[in-house]
């Protein structure tokens, strides 16, 4: 992949579709065996695993990070490479960029956009708004450690994996006899990389490694055990490099040797080798780059060295867990799953894989808890992970979409903490934006444009058609405020609110009345990247500022009622507020972009900015706004679904606020194809852009829980791809923290455990009949108030959960949820399926076998009830994910089950009456040919029927499986999610009966 800076991008015209950066066409094939991996599955398919190394490849190599460290782990048998980032090891050193010629010019600009003269107004701004320098600095690699193990050749079982459950990275394989595995990770609380490589066969590793890297750097030996890289970060745009930075590799062994000289690091003949990797850097802050940073590598490396690796890793796991684990979701499980992940990424549109939705979300989880931590560096426009001295777009942040959408995900999914570095950097800008706001706009308050970096450089860049863009700070001032909705932290509040002020203040003393309509509007500005007229984008009061402006007085007026400070300010907002112009709909039904009924020149453009309103703001609203709802319904039409990998994110919110769950889920489809996810799942532009991956996790959750109207909107846009399933932990604004179970899509129980007392309101059509609503703690129902046919209120206490549920229907019964007609009579063999080929249980063989209609069928002191059916009647539930109501007390939950194509196992769920839930394995061996091992054979049928009226004496088994119980009252049973439906060479688990036994 080339290395391009953006302007040089937008200079090919590449910025759009990106043909000049499509990466090489990739491809992966399904193996007809593929089985996943044991330690896939141990992490409940929350891993990305692959069966070969990534070779040369970056996309292929899998990424850790501990928010300030990120590597590449390539995972090759011959070799290993990780390539190593810091993130503040950025291109150049403190400057301010702003323009002092830009103030006395402004006025003319103003004029030219006023006289409908744009080109030649963005002609002047080029001339005398542009940054100095015109371009912004990069972010860049530090370089790679390399380690070196000699040949491959005969290398077997080679297995790659990234559990996301525990934020390690592990290569393993077999060579000379010898089962070889590395297990890498990056620490949080230790601040290092950490390295374990074993063997299966005392003293058998050895390795030479070594640090290189394509900055100016010098490599030695610090010690007999480590070594060092010392380097600076590289020039650009005219600005010196000046972030030193110095990286320690150390090892440990266990049995063999180890020296260290010149630069290299040889291990010769261990059984067993830790390696820990430590990186210091020079970066302060913006302003300062003069740190101890050789300092901080040794201090950091020493104090990790007082660990064993157990303890390292076991310290790293916490951690990570502690963030991670507040979020489960599980949308079902099949077959597709055992492919490796390139594959399943290759084969998504053509396959039924509901599990990769869960995995997209949670790789979106662990990327941002890996990339974003607090006082760290936000994550860039690739996170942390970058090995280019000149990657594409600079990798650093895009304020008119990217950066605000990699934060997205942050309160939703359950990781506030991982927000905390963008309040630093607007803290930052707050300081660095007032001057370019002086001396380019002679205003007060704080102004940044479309692009920030390292150095909080807040002026106009890459020319005026892309740059001249006012609204960067305001977009991320209103973060501010949406994360206060949250967590209710007044004191939060408190601290950022003078940033939110500033920004609000440039506003005032820079909006200018538009002289034919009259509103208060930017001017100049632009809707992100589109052009309105030819070569013209630059124009007056586009409806994305004056959404974002909105949004952006509504917050700061607010806060100051909170904070009581500020009155005078306050009204001056709001009446600034009420003189923006309002949202328009179009002569084509659409929500009109500009001022005037412009027709954008590009019909498919990958921004659809004046949408901003829809998502993530409040603005348009299915039930407050139904005529611009519809009008963003048809902006969304004439865009058209197709776009660049982060446009295709943003599409599935849009979707999702439209409450549409199929076509939301018809975007992830677009996104999970291999011309916008890499094999690593890292999502294309293309190139790799990571906003695609943290904007796809935030529209899971929206498609499952909304909270953007005073509401909890349960499952608004649910798509029938994934009919059952349970998401736990997600976050609402109000400060809820929300768990939801569904089957046959719809709601079954919601938990809702309030951070504050009050009131709040629940939306779901599963609320239409008589709501239940219980205080899990002591059984007490709280007061609940019907406002909508769908919509309740509940009065709740902080730190309490409660259960919602509608007993206007009840949870069916096991005989309600008979699918399946699994039984035909002997005369008549085609009245019935079972296999999905046409086979079927024969109605007399199981009579003969015990099992008659109606009848009792004992085993193992379980006592169950045979479906009273008749042949060509289903007769059995497959097992999709469903809730059963099933009621007792005892200490077994028995299982009549059986499974077709082989074995087949999944996660089950037991619910007790006091909100309790207990998961369970239920695994049954293939009905075919029984009885087989894995469960006890319960009946056994002496001969299958066939169809057109064929009968064939093979034996058919139903098994027997027992769940332990706690000693409580059980109301449901979840059945694990395994099949749609029987199908031909599709796993399925069939359940004739459950019962309780004691």
């Amino acid at each position: 992949m080339s290395d391009l800076t953006r302007r040089q991008a937008l200079k090919i015209g590449a910025a759009g579709a990106g043909g000049a950066l499509l990466p090489l066409p990739w491809t992966a094939t399904a193996q007809a065996d593929s089985v996943a991996p044991p330690q896939v599955l141990a992490a409940n398919d929350l891993a990305l695993w692959y069966d070969e190394g990534a070779g040369t490849d970056w996309l292929r190599a899998l990424p850790i990070g501990n928010g300030r460290l990120g590597a590449m782990v390539f995972g090759n048998v011959d070799t290993e490479r990780l390539q190593l980032n810091e993130d503040t090891v950025w291109a150049g050193g403190p400057h301010d960029p702003s323009n002092t010629r830009g103030a006395a010019a402004l006025a003319e600009i103003r004029r030219l956009v006023n006289a409908n003269q744009w080109t030649q107004a963005q002609d002047l701004i080029n001339q005398t708004m542009m940054g100095n320098p015109g371009g912004q600095l990069a972010y860049q690699t530090v370089g790679n450690l390399r380690l070196a193990f000699g040949s491959a050749s005969g290398a077997s079982q080679h297995n790659r994996t990234l559990d996301l459950t525990t934020a390690t990275a592990t290569t393993s394989y077999v060579l000379g006899g010898i089962r070889y595995q590395r297990e890498v990770f990056a620490s949080a609380p230790d601040q290092v990389i950490a390295m374990r490589l074993t063997a299966d066969r005392s003293n058998s590793i050895s390795f030479t490694a070594t640090f290189d890297s394509p900055q100016r750097t010098t490599v030695s030996s610090p010690d007999g055990t480590t070594i060092g890289l010392d380097g600076v970060s590289g020039s650009q745009e005219g600005v010196s490099g000046q972030v030193r930075f110095l990286a320690l590799a150390n090892a440990t062994v266990s049995g063999g040797t180890v020296s260290s000289s010149g630069g290299t690091l040889r291990v010769t003949n261990a059984t067993s080798v830790a390696l820990l990797i430590s990186i210091g850097s020079s970066y302060v802050n913006y302003r300062n780059v003069g740190g101890d940073y050789g300092g901080i590598a040794r201090q950091r490396l020493s104090a990790a060295r007082a660990y064993s690796y157990d303890q390292l890793r076991s310290r790293h796991v916490a951690d990570y867990q502690s963030l991670f684990g507040r979020v489960t979701l599980d949308l079902g499980r099949t077959s597709a799953a055992d492919q490796t992940t390139d594959v399943r990424i290759a084969q998504h549109n053509s396959v039924n894989d509901p599990q990769f939705s869960a995995l997209l979300f949670q790789f979106g989880r662990y990327l941002l808890i890996s990339s974003s931590r607090p006082g760290t560096q936000p994550a860039n426009l690739q996170g942390i992970w970058n090995d280019s001295l000149t990657p594409s777009w600079d990798s650093k942040y895009t304020i008119n979409a990217n950066l605000p959408m990699n934060y997205w995900p942050a309160n939703t999914t359950n990781l506030a903490e991982c927000h905390n570095p963008v309040f630093d950097m607007v803290r930052d800008l707050s300081v660095a934006g007032a001057r370019t706001a002086q001396v380019q706009y002679g205003a007060g308050g704080w102004v940044t444009h479309h692009n920030t970096d390292a150095w909080r450089a807040t002026a106009v860049v890459d020319g005026a058609f892309w740059g001249m863009w006012q609204t960067g700070g305001a977009w991320l001032s209103t973060l501010i405020w949406d994360h206060y909705l949250f967590n209710g932290d007044v004191e939060f509040l408190r601290t950022n609110y003078p940033a939110m002020k500033g920004a609000a203040q440039f506003f005032l003393d820079t909006l200018v009345t538009e002289p034919t309509l009259g509103y208060l509007v930017t001017n100049p500005s632009n809707s992100p990247e589109l052009s309105h007229h030819a070569n013209a984008s630059v124009c007056a009061g586009p409806t994305m500022d004056n959404q974002i402006l909105r949004d952006l007085f509504d917050g700061v007026a607010r806060a100051s009622e909170i904070l009581n400070v500020d009155s005078t300010f306050r009204a001056q907002v709001r009446a600034t507020r009420d003189r923006l112009a309002p949202m328009k709909i179009g002569s084509r039904g659409n929500i009109m972009e500009w001022l005037y009924d412009w027709v954008e020149t590009e019909p498919n453009h990958r921004h659809i900015s004046h949408l901003y309103g829809l998502a993530p703001s409040n603005q348009i609203t299915k039930r407050g706004t139904p005529q611009l709802f519809e009008a963003a319904r048809k902006t969304l039409a004439l865009r058209g679904d197709d776009g660049t990998g982060w446009s295709l994110a943003w599409k599935i919110n849009f979707w999702a606020r439209m409450e549409e769950g199929k076509r939301a889920h018809d975007l992830i489809r677009y996104l999970a194809t291999t011309a916008r996810l890499a094999p690593n799942m890292f999502d294309l532009h293309p190139p790799f852009q990571i906003d695609g991956n943290f904007g796809a996790t935030a529209g899971i959750a929206e498609m499952l829980l909304q909270s953007h109207i005073g509401e909890l909107h349960i499952l608004p846009a649910l798509p029938p791809a994934w009919p059952s399933g349970r998401v736990t932990g997600l976050r609402a604004r109000g400060g809820h923290t929300v768990s939801i179970t569904w089957a046959s899509g719809a709601a079954t129980e919601v938990l809702v455990r309030p951070d504050r007392a009050g009131t709040v309101r629940l939306r779901s059509r599963f609320l239409t009949g008589t709501v239940s609503v219980v205080d899990t703690a002591d059984g007490t129902s709280p007061r609940v108030t019907r406002i909508e046919s769908d919509l309740v209120e509940v009065t709740v206490q902080a730190g309490r959960t409660y259960r919602v549920s509608s007993t206007g229907v009840a949870t069916p019964t096991l005989e309600q949820s008979f699918t399946n007609a699994g039984i035909s009579n002997d005369s008549n063999t085609n009245v019935a399926n079972f296999d999905g080929n046409g086979a079927s249980l024969s109605a007399q063989a199981l009579a003969q076998a015990g099992a008659s209609p109606g009848g009792t069928v004992s085993r193992n002191g379980v006592n169950f009830r045979w479906p009273n059916v008749s042949p060509g009647t289903a007769d059995n539930a497959i097992a999709s994910g469903q809730t059963i109501g099933v009621s007792g007390t005892g200490s077994t939950l028995g299982f009549l089950v059986t499974g077709t194509y082989g074995a087949v196992s999944g996660t089950g769920t037991v619910v007790y009456a006091d909100g309790t839930r207990q998961t369970f394995t239920l695994s049954t061996p293939d009905w075919y040919g029984g009885p087989q091992s894995g469960a006890t054979a319960a009946i056994v049928s002496a001969y299958q029927n066939r169809p057109n009226n064929a009968r064939q004496a093979t034996v058919a088994c139903i098994y027997y499986v027992g769940v332990a119980l706690q000693s409580k009252a059980v109301t449901q049973v979840v059945l694990p999610n395994i099949s749609a439906r029987p199908a031909a060479n599709v796993p399925t688990m069939h359940v004739f009966a459950i019962a309780i036994g004691s």
